[in-house]
């Protein structure tokens, strides 16, 4: 038995600690050369700056998390903090790119409540918790934090299509796709075979709701079920390096995510299920309690709703273009998950931000007029990217904003330009006819000057992630604009 023994700076090449207990042990600068680690108890040791190179690590009996796997032989993973002495593996936070003061203020109070905390190179100032935000909690869980449109996420459809099959057709396939999927608020899906009978509609989950309100969600739901919603969500059509098509869509559990937020906010701060609630002072909800459990079935039943939503609606664009399903790349971006790190399991929020373990595949959107990828968490060799277990092994979402919605458009009533914003529509055509798309719907205040460039947060995010394809946009088609030119014009 080795626990909590110092062994800094030991030459230990050839050592056998075949299922010894090294737990706290400390090997800070040690050298193992081809050392026998098999089955070894190392849970909280201290590898700073070791060398580990043909160790064999096969088997660590850790019940910490995150796999770091050597140069030699791993059998399985090695879980468990291996302080690297970087400093990140000790820092309960960690903040990628630049962001205004508002928004890291926000950041380092959710920080101040959760047991690790990081926010992506995308990050802005949101309810509580900014987008891009991540927050990791004991057994606890934020409504707040994964938001009101539980959920949202994106997903992206590689067709077995080519530019030179979309080309001549690019105007016909965005109106035919703009008429076909329901964009906006509170918009119904019109389709003869909108998926009203989803086997979703069936799951037990659906008790959480009180009994005198649930037929109500239910039939709102089904009737919502494949529509986009408005705002930021959108569907598109892209080629990509190679130029093969891919349709990408991004959007949530829409009235149902927004009425399961809300009520159970409302249920926490003691009101009723109908009541507003204050959605700019946080609850935790304990995984313990009935409310707790409760909002973690209710999460999980949105879940399904989004991806059966985005599923549907990027399968009928593919339709639409007459291809044929090659690969299906999806994900929540607002959402909670039961993960291990740093030996524990806790509850993981991402508000705003995409999944990325080594080798998990992601769809990163840009802005309207940007260019988008397929990622996926990096690769990183003898062990895991300390930033990327910073991270909690998350990313972006999208590029993020650098403008509010009243700022870029600037302010309207009933149609007409009350106060000007920092974008009319000619910059927006500017730069859309500029870049070749094909646009329908989409506002000033989704314009492409309101959004940083994805490159610039990506590159924020280091090695994290690896851009595996960069997808030009060929097709925007985004809900309808409440910001007429005529009205513009005659405002100014």
């Amino acid at each position: 038995m080795l626990d909590r023994s110092s062994w800094v700076g030991a030459e230990l090449s050839g050592a056998n600690l075949s299922g010894a207990q090294l737990g706290d042990a400390n090997f800070s600068g040690a050298f193992f050369g081809p050392a026998n680690f098999s089955g070894a108890w190392l849970v909280g040791a201290n590898f700073s700056g070791v060398n580990l190179v043909e160790a064999n690590l096969a088997a660590w009996c850790c019940t910490a998390s995150r796999a770091a796997r050597s140069t030699g032989t791993c059998g399985s993973p090695i879980r468990g903090p291996l302080n690297r002495g970087e400093g990140t593996m000790n820092e309960t936070t960690k903040v990628f790119g630049e962001h205004d003061e508002k928004t890291l203020e926000q950041f380092h109070d959710v920080a101040s409540r959760s047991v690790r905390a990081a926010l992506m190179a995308d990050g802005h100032f949101g309810y509580v918790m900014p987008i891009g935000g991540v927050a990791a909690y004991r057994n606890q869980v934020s409504p707040i934090g994964v938001g009101v449109d539980i959920a949202c996420g994106n997903a992206a459809i590689r067709t077995d299509l080519m530019y030179e099959d979309v080309l001549d057709h690019l105007p016909v396939y965005a109106d035919e796709i703009a008429g076909t999927i329901a964009f906006g608020p509170g918009q119904t899906n019109p389709s003869e075979d909108a998926p009203k009978d989803d086997p979703l509609f069936e799951d037990g989950a659906w008790t959480v709701v009180p009994r005198s309100h649930r037929g109500n969600l239910i039939g709102k739901a089904r009737a919502q079920l494949g529509t986009t919603g408005g705002g930021n969500h959108y569907v598109d059509v892209f080629a990509d390096e190679e130029d093969r098509i891919w349709v990408g869509v991004h959007f949530g559990s829409r009235g149902l995510g927004f009425k399961l937020a809300h009520s159970f906010v409302a249920l926490a701060q003691g009101l009723e299920w109908d009541d507003r609630p204050d959605m700019n002072s946080e609850v935790l909800l304990d995984l313990d309690t009935p409310l707790g459990a409760d909002y973690w079935t209710a999460m999980s039943l949105a879940g399904q709703y989004a991806y059966a939503g985005r599923e549907w609606v990027a399968r009928k664009v593919v339709e639409i273009l007459g291809g044929t399903e090659q690969e299906l790349v999806h994900n929540h971006h607002n959402f909670a998950w039961k993960e291990v790190h740093f030996a524990e399991e806790l509850v993981v929020v991402r508000k705003g931000a995409t999944p990325a373990e080594p080798g998990q595949k992601g769809f990163v959107g840009g802005s309207m007029g940007d260019d988008s990828v397929i990622l996926r968490g990096a690769f990183t060799g003898a062990f895991r990217h300390p930033e990327q277990e910073a991270s909690l092994y998350s990313t972006v979402h999208g590029a993020g904003r650098v403008m509010g919605r009243i700022e870029a458009k600037g302010k309207w009533k009933k149609g007409r330009l009350v106060r000007p914003g920092k974008i009319d529509h000619e910059m927006m055509d500017e730069w859309m006819d500029g870049k070749g798309v094909e646009l329908r719907g989409g506002d000033l205040d989704e314009a492409p000057q309101a959004y940083r460039r994805l490159d610039d947060v990506l590159a924020a995010q280091g090695d994290t992630v690896e851009i595996l394809h960069t997808l030009r946009p060929l097709i925007v088609c985004m809900a309808p604009s409440r910001t007429s030119r005529p009205a513009q014009e005659e405002g100014q």
